[in-house]
């Protein structure tokens, strides 16, 4: 069979590489990763090796959203990381190079590392360039503010399709620090991917080259004997959530932080990326919440320049293991990173702000936690009315009803990860809100999950979601929410007893039945808290069969 697909003689001497590519035509994020996997299979045959490439599946969140396709968006994670392990374990790869370009597949690709635990160099597709619109950059987030917009009355059908037209010029993934970008520097800071290799545009002749040096150092990694879980340790989980609040990322970076640590066999808990936020500043003035998108960082010096920031102030283990062999302090010197520029990243005594872009609530609605991008929020203490909706569809014909008014608290449930299912992101209906000039009166709440271009007082991750029996689902019309960021609290401020009647009458929602992959995902799935992971245990994490 190896000789039918070009294997000579000496090949069955040499180490086989396996190059996995999320590579579609459906989305801009993917349409280039055919090429960096062919890069990424010449790199490894140069360093010795041989190279097998495979696909797997990636969806497109953008094109998902506000249908009822965004619920396949985070399931689909967990059947990417299901395909790498099965062709891996089937075919006996002895290394990886995993290449990704859309949200959820980056941090799929990193779970299926940290599972089979063979030698995986990661590679980032890169972000796309920004749109012009009339002389100034607009991403995606425009696009959707702009319905909001429009709404309100506040801008024309006319200039929104124009703006529509220019968003996304080309390939790559959403420009700002957005869900893929913020996974992206993630993995850098982790140490999975080469240092440097998160920023640089999708289009950029760097990246073949990324991902040839990425296919040498798999092999590299495989005869050192470096597996994935040297790498992702304790310290590298820190390290990453450090990197996230110092840019302002996604809060889904919690999710999928806390899902890569558990199969990496690493304890990862929601307070400890409060802890970490409360310790770190906020340095990077990047969209959705900032000026600046992620070709900005690029040309400012890119993730290095953060992480020498952080090293250098000493809020970074500096010697964490990472893909090149060296530890993350020592790639930092050989790559004689330049301070921060300023602007697009602060210096550490002049930060954007003191603490991290994202915070941990909890409280009567959130017993179990709850998340919320604090970057470039405004608002750190909100009370106001619940106006409760069964669903996203309600919510959002309610914004662009013209309905919506200062000190309202729209809390949209049935959309957690067994509810929704799929926990579904909710770009649309808070882009909206923004858009209709309410991003800094009006609060969202929600059991399911937020873009990474979401801003605004929006707060996710409710947990236990409506469809357990978490307390969101006894919220009423008029029931009065407190916000409090600074003491991270969320409370429904109903007396005990009325709750308790309330849950008396509650009745937990049927799942989806059949057997398609979201009723079986909404059998199987955990909570947000431990970051929606389908079939979570707390006590072990797979291994790869051994060969008799």
């Amino acid at each position: 069979m190896l000789r039918a697909v070009g294997f000579e003689d000496g090949d069955f001497d040499k180490c086989q590489v396996g190059v996995a590519a999320a590579a579609n035509d459906v989305t801009p994020c993917n349409m280039g990763l055919s090429r960096l996997a062919s890069a990424a299979r010449r790199g490894a045959v140069d360093a010795g090796a041989v190279a097998l490439g495979f696909s797997t599946i990636a969806v497109s969140d953008g094109i998902a959203m506000g249908h009822a396709g965004m619920r396949a968006s985070l399931p689909s994670r967990d059947l990417i990381a299901d395909s790498v392990e099965c062709m891996a374990v089937a075919e006996r790869f002895d290394a990886l190079v995993t290449i990704a370009g859309c949200d959820k597949s980056l941090p799929a690709m990193l779970m299926a590392a940290a599972r089979l635990d063979i030698p995986t160099v990661f590679v980032y597709g890169g972000t796309s360039m920004p749109g012009s619109y009339r002389g100034r950059p607009v991403t995606v987030q425009d696009v959707f503010e702009g319905v909001g917009a429009v709404s309100a009355g506040r801008m024309s059908v006319e200039v929104l399709e124009e703006i529509e037209r220019v968003a996304c010029p080309g390939e790559g993934s959403c420009a700002g620090m957005y869900t893929a970008n913020t996974v992206a520097a993630e993995a850098e800071a982790l140490g999975m991917a080469l240092p440097g290799s998160a920023t640089p545009p999708a289009g950029d002749p760097r990246r073949a080259d990324i991902a040839h040096r990425s296919g040498a150092a798999a092999v590299h990694l495989l005869d050192a004997g470096i597996r994935p879980r040297q790498i992702l340790t304790r310290d590298a989980f820190e390290n990453a959530i450090t990197v996230v609040m110092a840019l302002g990322g996604s809060t889904n970076a919690v999710l999928h932080l806390m899902a890569i640590a558990h199969e990496a066999g690493v304890a990862l808990s929601l307070d400890d990326f409060d802890r970490i936020g409360r310790r770190v500043p906020h340095l990077a003035d990047l969209r959705p919440g900032g000026r600046y998108v992620m070709t900005d960082l690029d040309r400012a010096g890119g993730v290095p320049i953060v992480l020498k920031a952080l090293l250098d102030a000493g809020l970074l283990h500096g010697e964490c293991l990472t893909v090149t062999g060296a530890t993350l302090a020592e790639n930092l010197t050989a790559l004689g990173v330049p301070s921060p520029d300023g602007s697009v990243v602060r210096p550490i005594d002049r930060p954007l702000h003191e603490e991290g872009g994202l915070a941990i609530l909890r409280g009567s609605l959130a017993p179990d936690g709850a998340v919320v991008k604090v970057a470039g929020l405004n608002v750190r203490r909100f009370t106001g009315a619940a106006r409760v909706f069964e669903g996203e569809d309600p919510a959002m014909a309610y914004v662009r009803s013209g309905a919506l008014r200062p000190g309202d608290v729209l809390v949209i449930r049935g959309e957690g990860p067994r509810g929704g299912p799929g926990m579904p992101e909710m770009l649309a209906v808070t882009a909206a809100v923004n858009g209709s000039n309410h991003g800094q009166d009006v609060a969202l709440i929600t059991d399911g999950r937020f873009s990474g271009a979401t801003t605004g007082l929006s707060i996710g991750h409710v947990a236990p979601e409506s469809a357990v029996g978490g307390p969101i689902g006894l919220v009423a019309d008029g029931d009065r929410i407190l916000i409090d960021v600074e003491e991270r609290r969320l409370d429904l401020l109903v007396a005990s007893a009325e709750l308790t009647r309330r849950r008396g009458l509650w009745h937990a929602p049927p799942l989806l039945g059949g057997n398609g992959f979201l009723a079986k995902y909404a059998r199987l799935v955990g909570s947000a808290s431990y970051g929606a992971l389908v079939g979570h245990d707390h006590t072990a994490h797979p291994q790869l069969p051994a060969d008799p």
